[in-house]
């Protein structure tokens, strides 16, 4: 079975050690245990969703014009082909609007994006108080959306690994592996 690019799987890790990063830090920052570091876990989690966000749009710009994906093997039946190809396109949006309602949460709360203010880019949009607070909201529902969705993902992986033993996981893993192309 044909693999990935290793832009490719090293686009796909990457992201999802951000991800984790992500998800634990928003926990962490929102926990009454981490007070004596929430600062710095708020700077981190805005700082890594402006990362996230750009190596979505690369992923998606890489996806578009990169090498096509390796077919499935053909054992998998037509509905979970199905299920994969609506799972992968789902974490793509959901990683972007992750992105774009923190950012707008944040900003519109008043609060500066560290990373973009060190870059020397202004905030896009002004303060509106009223739209951070229903936004926060959407934000943290996503986040466990999102926390589900890659359950499922990864669920799916364990399945096809270690169950069904058809080497799903060898199209993705390792970034390293020789031979992966570009």
């Amino acid at each position: 079975m044909s693999g990935h690019s290793r832009t490719t799987r090293s686009l796909h890790w990457l992201m999802a050690a951000l991800v984790a990063v992500q998800v634990a830090a928003g926990i962490a920052m929102t926990s009454q245990g981490f007070r004596g570091v929430s600062d710095a876990l708020y700077v981190t989690h805005k700082g890594t969703g402006v990362v996230l966000l750009l190596l979505l749009l690369v992923r998606v710009a890489w996806r578009a014009a990169g090498p096509a994906a390796p077919p499935l093997p053909d054992t998998i039946p037509p509905a979970e082909r199905r299920l994969a190809a609506w799972t992968h396109r789902f974490l793509y949006v959901l990683v972007g609007t992750l992105a774009v309602t923190g950012y707008l949460r944040t900003v519109g709360g008043g609060y500066p994006v560290e990373l973009l203010d060190a870059l020397g880019i202004p905030p896009l949009v002004g303060e509106d108080e009223a739209l951070a607070t229903r936004l926060s909201v959407v934000h943290k529902v996503l986040g466990y959306v999102l926390v589900a969705t890659v359950a499922l993902h990864v669920g799916a992986v364990v399945q096809h690994t270690f169950l069904i033993r058809n080497r799903v996981l060898d199209r993705m893993w390792p970034p390293w592996r020789r031979g992966g192309g570009a």
